[in-house]
């Protein structure tokens, strides 16, 4: 079993909303760029962007103009679902690097992506791009039931998306797809299509309790490996929320084997992954989901073996 740390709540210098709480709820997606932590949250229309060191309140970076509905129901009906972020490596088309954000896919209004450019020290310094990522969807969408992308990797012209599985007919999968001058078209096109399905791998993670763990979140290793995290919700599809009775953490290695799999002491909904290679040890930044707007979302600390 695997002990992490608790490291700070998710709190901001203001609300995302008028009558929501000054922090981030549900932080589904993590990623840390030069001296910030970006944070993104399933269930606003912002990212939180945080200081790396520290505990200081963090800030808003808004994606979309408008306001969510208050209410729980409707608000779920019309949230863009960001699920991913992951780190866009910086190239000619992104000197300084981006960020991607990504909707989860599992509904129609789901199906977008916010592109964030970098400059220097991880400062954002454009305004965030909207991209219609329907086109990325349709790639796949006869070919996995239940679409629900958790986590998502950026490799060039290649992109490997994590599904996240459930007790109904998901199940969890790696779908690596390759889009042909993929960051360029992020930063210059307004929607991606021709995306082409290269393969779909599937991961049986074990279960708690009778509930399967399900990707939630995953980070590329220098070496071709995936760190992820999972967690055992107690749902049966791609919608609705449920208990979360267990989580884990663990490495597919660059041939797409399961390596490592660890479970948490605590069963605590980490949605969130950053991880730095530290010798032999991968030391991890995780992000939970509180399921709750109520409450703040949290940073955890661990260690894992290599």
């Amino acid at each position: 079993m695997l002990k992490v740390h608790h490291v700070r709540d998710l709190d901001l210098r203001q609300p995302p909303q008028r009558g929501r709480p000054s922090h981030l709820s549900a932080a589904s997606g993590l990623v840390q760029a030069g001296e910030f932590l970006y944070v993104v949250a399933d269930d606003e229309l912002h990212l939180g962007v945080f200081p790396a060191q520290g505990k200081e309140a963090g800030t808003l970076l808004r994606l979309r103009a408008g306001e969510l509905p208050d209410a729980t129901a409707a608000r779920k009906a019309v949230k863009p679902d960001l699920e991913t972020l992951t780190p866009i490596a910086p190239s000619p088309h992104h000197p300084g690097g981006a960020v991607l954000a990504m909707g989860s896919g599992s509904r129609p209004n789901r199906r977008v992506g916010f592109l964030i450019e970098l400059g220097e020290h991880g400062a954002a310094i454009d305004a965030p791009r909207c991209i219609d990522l329907s086109g990325i969807f349709a790639a796949f969408d006869d070919r996995v039931k239940d679409v629900n992308i958790e986590g998502a990797l950026v490799e060039g012209d290649r992109l490997r998306l994590l599904q996240r599985g459930n007790k109904g007919n998901g199940r969890n999968a790696i779908i690596e797809l390759h889009c042909e001058r993929l960051s360029h078209r992020l930063r210059h096109d307004e929607s991606i299509d021709g995306a082409e399905l290269k393969q779909i791998s599937y991961f049986d993670l074990g279960d708690v309790e009778g509930v399967p763990l399900c990707f939630s979140d995953g980070a590329a290793l220098p070496d071709g490996s995936i760190a992820f995290t999972a967690i055992a919700e107690d749902t049966d599809d791609n919608y609705a929320d449920g208990r979360c009775v267990g989580a884990a953490v663990g490495i597919i290695n660059a041939s797409g084997n399961l390596r490592t799999l660890r479970r948490l002491v605590n069963p605590l909904k980490i949605e969130g992954i950053e991880a730095r290679v530290d010798g032999a040890l991968l030391r991890l930044l995780l992000a939970t989901d509180a399921d709750d707007y109520r409450v703040p979302a949290s940073l955890y600390t661990a260690e894992l073996a290599r």
